[in-house]
């Protein structure tokens, strides 16, 4: 399957965004439109924090575990993603760079590595089922990180 990839541009800097994006509990605030009942494990930021979550999208929940396999500070994290009992596994890569303008460009792509029969038969409505989330999961991080920084300037 195609790889689904959204983005947006925020004030903070690259260092403020990956600071906040690599505490893997920040990630409830921005998306528990859709991912609900978060449970972490491991260390709270960097290579190796876990959390697993329930999604709820397209009318289905599942169980799904993401753990960060991989952090370039401050331009790059990638989670791995596993649900659906393990017939689904995917990457989920946060890109963050810098504007020439001042702040940071994120990117967020997610990239099905395994996915079921029925993923795959659905692809075209998988797909924007997920850039429609991921849309929503980026406005609410904006806001997020503003709510951060604003609490961390006081």
């Amino acid at each position: 399957m195609k790889s689904v990839t959204v983005s947006i541009d925020v004030p903070q800097t690259p260092e403020q965004v990956y600071g906040f994006l690599d505490v893997m509990a920040h990630h409830e605030r921005f998306t528990d439109h859709y991912l609900t009942g978060w449970r972490f494990s491991g260390p709270a930021r960097g290579v190796g924090s876990c959390a697993t979550v329930t999604a709820a999208l397209g009318g289905m929940k599942t169980d799904v575990t993401i753990k960060v396999v991989e952090a370039e500070a401050p331009r790059r994290i990638v989670e791995r993603n596993v649900s659906a009992a393990g017939r689904r596994v995917a990457h989920g890569t946060y890109a963050i760079e810098p504007l020439r303008t001042g702040g940071t460009h994120i990117s967020f792509t997610y990239t099905w590595v395994r996915a079921p029969l029925a993923d795959r038969l659905l692809a075209p409505v998988v797909r924007t089922t997920m850039r429609h989330a991921n849309r929503t999961v980026m406005r609410r991080l904006a806001t997020e990180l503003a709510r951060h920084a604003s609490a961390a300037d006081s």
